[in-house]
């Protein structure tokens, strides 16, 4: 059966680009060749890729007015795997030390795993995580 679908990318709507650019880069080394000025970013982490628009920019574009999430944004959230626990403590300074806000500082969980949670930019949840002790 030939796929219908294959899921590469996340899209995030921001307030400032340049902000979740830096913080993303920053923090998990994503790569991008965004010129700082068009309101598209593609940002690339092996074969994962984010784009960012502006939420201005696409309210305009859809000619509709959306409603955002004020705080921490619990409806989804981005998972990032790091090879150990230990990992999961450096990742988690690393975030905050690059604007991120703790959300749950590093816990080992009852199912094995080391797992801490932060907010990017804009709020959205960032799981940083290991089942490797």
């Amino acid at each position: 059966m030939k796929e219908r679908f294959k899921c590469n990318t996340v899209g995030l709507f921001t307030r400032d680009n340049k902000a979740t650019v830096d913080f993303y880069t920053s923090v998990f080394g994503f790569t991008t060749n965004w010129d700082g000025v068009q309101p598209n970013v593609e940002m690339f982490l092996g074969e994962m890729r984010i784009i960012l628009f502006p939420r201005l920019a696409f309210e305009k574009m859809t000619s509709q007015k959306y409603q955002y999430p004020q705080g921490f944004n619990g409806t989804m959230e981005l998972a990032f795997d790091v090879p150990d626990y230990a990992s999961v403590d450096k990742e988690y300074q690393n975030a905050l030390e690059h604007g991120a806000k703790s959300v749950l500082p590093p816990t080992t969980e009852p199912w094995g795993q080391r797992t801490c949670y932060v907010a990017d930019p804009d709020g959205n949840l960032i799981e940083i995580g290991s089942f490797t002790e």
